[in-house]
């Protein structure tokens, strides 16, 4: 590969570019400048595209430095199939972001995009560490900005949302941080390559397995540690929103990609079934709460958790596959539905919100009793609209349909009832997404505040163009993502199969 150090230019590029932002003072300089480093920070991920082996499942554009000598701590990066698609995802859903709330804020403006700018940076290197400790260090970084745009500019009960998701997250964290330290004293490295070899006994594993549990499950979040997301949702500004439902969550999926089924597969596979179960929970009684909502923001926002419980119940019912079938094969459609429903979700979640903002924007309402008849003004966005409620119900042609169809397929595989209870929040999804659209699109003017509606301009035009692509994209011809994913999904897969009690 080149000498070139890319994954250090996407981690620091807007990292830097925010601190720099900072000095600013003119709000619109601010802007513009914050979208140049984002949208450099862009074009320069696509380069991991082109520089890509994809037939090769080892580790590329590998950065090795010596950090902290004394504790075997190195600035070590490198990505695979698997982290190059988040990545491109973080890096364009940036750019996005910041063009759907360009006048949304104005007040400490400066401050405002400096803040998405570090926390794109620091999960750029979220998904590009080869290191545990650096792994944490940025997992714990992200923490900082997006308490700070939730808190700052947030809603009414701002504090109390922020404050919230700090608390989850940072609990789950530090139990995190006690099972690397352990790790480390086992095998005296910090590097995850050295992790996946070490040999663990059934109650280490199980112990391991539980302190990263809580650590993703309150990212993902999973259920019972939801409660924080949908007050972070309706407190947080329109792009903070974006960020968090399209890139923030995808850490926790990533996570048990990345540390529990490699490091300790022989208790992911005895606890699957607690998994599983909270994932069927999640996706069928979370979206049943999401029925009674009034709050387009915290509607939105358990359809988000609901939708996010695919993602672990593909990635654990590909453990059983495993057990089941005795090869790794058989546990690849699992693992490769969890992946594309996370991007999925990335670019339906935050076109949703999206859209969301766009009537924010014009009416200063979430309520959904406040519209109606939308569609008589906006007609264009309507339209959009339509496109991403879809997905989100999982209409076949659509991003949405995609993963959620390739992980009751795995389910089916382990067991039928599986599949049928994965299935169930498909009609479910379809009655609260569509009954919120009604709701606000169609039938007469409700009021003369959604009479005075102008439909959406240039900018957000261009937000929603390239949500609807991707949408599109994803549906229609899914193989350039899977094939991008493919080796690091198989190897992964062996890893699985390969552990002794299994």
């Amino acid at each position: 590969m080149s000498n070139w150090p890319l994954l250090s230019v996407l981690i620091w590029l807007p990292i830097l570019g925010g601190a720099l932002i900072l000095a600013i003072r003119d709000a619109q300089t601010a802007r513009w400048a914050s979208l140049g480093v984002a949208v450099l920070t862009f074009v320069a991920s696509l380069s991991l595209l082109s520089g890509y082996d994809v037939g090769n499942d080892a580790l590329q554009f590998v950065e090795t430095r010596a950090w902290i000598p004394t504790y075997k701590i190195g600035y070590n990066l490198g990505v695979d199939g698997i982290a190059i698609a988040l990545i491109l995802l973080t890096t364009l859903v940036s750019v996005l972001a910041l063009i759907g709330a360009w006048s949304a804020i104005d007040k400490r403006v400066n401050q405002y995009v400096a803040a998405f700018l570090i926390l794109e940076g620091v999960t750029v290197g979220i998904f590009a560490a080869t290191d545990a400790m650096l792994f944490y260090v940025f997992f714990e970084a992200m923490l900082i900005p997006m308490f700070l745009i939730i808190g700052v500019w947030g809603g009414p009960r701002r504090i109390y949302a922020a404050l919230k998701f700090f608390l989850y997250t940072f609990l789950g964290s530090v139990l995190m941080l006690v099972a690397l330290i352990y790790l480390y004293l086992k095998g005296g490295s910090f590097q995850l390559a050295d992790l996946y070899q070490l040999q663990l006994s059934g109650k280490e594993q199980t112990w391991i397995f539980f302190a990263f549990l809580i650590a993703f499950a309150v990212k993902v979040p999973m259920f019972p540690v939801h409660t924080w997301l949908p007050d972070a949702h309706v407190e947080a500004p329109t792009a903070g929103s974006v960020i968090l439902a399209a890139i923030a969550l995808k850490i926790g999926g990533y996570g048990f990609l990345r540390f529990n089924l490699p490091i300790v597969p022989d208790a992911s596979q005895e606890w699957a079934w607690l998994v599983i179960t909270l994932s069927l929970i999640a996706v069928i009684y979370v979206g049943l709460v999401a029925l009674v909502q009034d709050d387009m923001k915290k509607l939105i926002a358990y359809s988000s958790i609901a939708h996010m419980g695919f993602v672990t119940l593909g990635t654990f019912i590909a453990l059983w596959l495993v057990r089941d079938a005795g090869n790794a094969d058989a546990a690849r459609l699992g693992l490769q539905g969890a992946m594309v429903q996370m991007v999925s979700h990335g670019f339906v979640s935050g076109a949703m919100f999206s859209c969301v903002g766009v009537l924010y924007d014009r009416m200063h309402s979430r309520r959904i009793a406040d519209y109606g008849g939308v569609v008589n003004v906006m007609p264009w966005f309507a339209t959009f609209a339509m496109l991403f409620f879809m997905a989100n119900a999982g209409l076949p042609g659509t991003s949405g349909f995609v993963g959620e169809f390739m992980i009751i397929m795995a389910s089916f595989q382990r067991h039928p009832a599986l599949a049928l209870g994965a299935a169930t929040t498909l009609v479910i999804t379809a009655a609260y997404t569509l009954w919120l659209y009604k709701r606000v699109f169609f039938g007469e003017v409700a009021n003369a505040h959604v009479a005075e509606l102008k439909d959406i301009n240039g900018r957000e035009w261009l937000v929603l163009g390239v949500f609807a692509v991707g949408t599109l994209a994803l549906g229609l011809y899914p193989k350039p993502l899977t094939d991008l994913m493919e080796p690091s999904i198989a190897k992964l897969a062996m890893q699985i199969a390969s552990s002794k009690l299994l």
